[in-house]
């Protein structure tokens, strides 16, 4: 098995249901739910709340860039973090998938704030940087040339901060994995979804390489719970940096 060889099994042939042309509705509707419950209580939330709270201050007016918002569960925890501590946020979410994005709609309607765009991130244009960056279990739908574009990309994007989060590939994850989906979350699209993106992880090292081979200078790399990790850039948050794990 390529994973307990500790090797990525990338096809780039081979894709998510999430990301398919034509995914049912139904189906997508249910697997957007799993996976925003898998993201509040498995890592990919706490993740984006320790750094909010960092850079979010009272008082302050910032723009925030969401790429591959999937669900929006990640821009609504941005308004609601934002709400409570007394800042003001305004959040561009993007996606590629239509049918994603009319059910992330749906779901926002209690968030002004957030405006959704269906774009590529591969590809998109705006006319203007964003304060904060986000970029949250994305990073491996794609090949390894692709992922390095992405994060030059997003670098230049983000005028003051850039996170991505992300799995962490390994046999304890790959296990945790089949488990969370053999027993709690067994809808057929989770399921198959979830564990072609534990292989499809980069592992720690890489990932660490991936922000080195895109140009990112002084960045910060650590892991969190739960298989995840997370790559930053901080700029002009007058924060000090954390120590980047090994």
């Amino acid at each position: 098995m390529d994973l307990l060889r500790n090797r990525r099994k990338f096809d780039p042939d081979l894709l998510e249901l999430m990301d398919r042309t034509d995914p049912s509705t139904p189906e997508l509707a249910r697997a957007l739910v799993n996976l925003q419950e898998l993201n509040r209580h498995f890592g990919s939330h706490r993740i984006i709340r320790h750094f909010l709270n960092r850079w979010l201050k009272p008082g302050e007016t910032l723009t925030v860039l969401d790429a591959c918002t999937g669900f929006g569960d990640i821009p609504r925890l941005v308004v609601e973090r934002a709400r409570q501590r007394g800042s003001q946020v305004r959040v561009l979410a993007l996606d590629m998938q239509p049918a994603t994005l009319e059910i992330a709609r749906r779901r926002s309607t209690l968030f002004p704030e957030i405006s959704y765009v269906q774009a590529d991130i591969r590809s998109f244009q705006p006319g203007d940087r964003f304060d904060i960056v986000l970029c949250s279990l994305a990073l491996h739908h794609f090949a390894w040339r692709e992922a390095v574009e992405i994060l030059q990309r997003l670098s230049r994007l983000g005028e003051r901060a850039v996170l991505i989060s992300d799995l962490v590939r390994s046999v304890t994850g790959l296990l945790g994995v089949y488990l969370l989906t053999s027993t709690i979350f067994r809808d057929p699209m989770t399921k198959f979804d979830g564990r072609l993106s534990i292989r499809r992880a980069f592992s720690f090292a890489e990932m660490k390489r991936l922000a080195v081979e895109a140009g990112w200078e002084e960045f910060g790399h650590r892991r969190f719970l739960v298989s995840h990790q997370a790559l930053w850039l901080e700029r002009d948050f007058g924060v000090a940096a954390e120590i980047n794990s090994k």
